[in-house]
């Protein structure tokens, strides 16, 4: 792409034009070589118009409501005056590598307003679900005048803590009947979580959702090393306590930011950004200049004829020194 070419997509995404900012999310989602320059000259581009917005990000299992509760928040938020971008993480397709594209279709109020913008995007299998490029598209949709950034993750576990290394606020949904749930919660969830809500405290619920608080309220005071998270109910299918959830997300927030912890959390997320684009480049680099030795190698570990260490041994060899 020429130069003058990206500056004017540069200045179309920061004077808020959708259609600009699903291009430049399509840019820099590509995985082609070529493209990967274009994407960074981008960024750099519109470096300037970011770093504004409020990012949240959203974890629970599959069915806990992620979608539904998106939808009714970024709904208030619009209310509000707020501009709500989401970055919905959907699992790939296994045909076509690309997002299925079923957050968009549960986000019916949502993605009806014009203050919202919900792009789907595939896992491509990065860790936890977070797609690769999540972080560069977050900044986009700042620099296009968006003052929510929400990330949705696939699902819940320890390597979905991914998520975590990239917003202000992680918030991770969990359902009513927590007694037998939280044999199945993983220590690291409890530990990096700012904000547990257990959703769908409405109807004949509320009494195990407020039980499921009480639990988790216990667990998180013996297992965080910090501060335990916030642990609070919600309904999103009602609304009930929705306000009060948004307050706790924006009273985190503003907690980090007054004691300067917020420009130190974003300063790291940006060094481990860098650190995960080193690594995505160093995997490009061994597949394309020492592919078939890569492949020999795996095949050897995998038939267990080859140690691990000592093929990952001489395939670094390769690398030029």
């Amino acid at each position: 792409m020429a130069r003058q070419e990206l500056t004017d997509l540069a200045v179309r995404v920061r004077a808020g034009e959708r259609a600009a900012l699903a291009r430049a999310i399509t840019l820099v989602e590509s995985r082609r070589a070529e493209h990967r320059a274009d994407a960074a000259a981008l960024i750099q581009e519109v470096l300037p118009a970011t770093g504004k917005a409020l990012r949240v990000g959203i974890t629970g299992v599959p069915g806990v409501g992620k979608s539904t509760l998106i939808d009714a928040l970024g709904t208030m938020l619009i209310e509000q005056g707020e501009r709500v971008a989401v970055l919905a993480i959907d699992p790939s397709s296994t045909r076509t590598g690309g997002a299925i594209l079923g957050d968009k279709t549960r986000m019916a109020n949502l993605s009806a307003r014009r203050e919202a913008f919900i792009r789907p995007s595939p896992s491509a299998g990065s860790l936890g679900g977070v797609a690769a490029r999540t972080r560069e598209a977050m900044l986009l949709a700042e620099a296009a005048g968006f003052t929510v950034i929400i990330v949705e993750t696939v699902g819940v576990g320890q390597s979905e803590l991914a998520v975590a290394d990239m917003v202000d606020t992680y918030l991770a949904l969990m359902l009513p009947g927590a007694g037998d749930e939280l044999q199945g919660i993983k220590k690291g969830l409890l530990e990096r979580a700012d904000i547990i809500a257990v959703n769908k405290a409405d109807g004949d619920a509320v009494s195990a959702a407020r039980i499921a608080a009480a639990e988790l309220i216990s667990a998180v005071k013996i297992l965080a090393t910090e501060a335990p998270p916030e642990v609070l109910t919600v309904s999103a299918r009602t609304g009930e306590k929705l306000a009060a959830l948004w307050a706790s997300i924006v009273g985190h927030r503003d907690r980090l930011a007054a004691s300067g912890a917020l420009d130190v959390r974003r300063r790291e997320q940006n060094v481990v950004w860098m650190r995960d684009m080193i690594a995505d480049g160093l995997q490009a680099y061994l597949a394309r200049y020492a592919g078939d030795a890569l492949a020999a190698t795996t095949d050897a570990v995998r038939s267990g004829n080859l140690a691990p260490s000592v093929g990952a041994q001489e395939i670094l060899a390769r690398l030029p020194r």
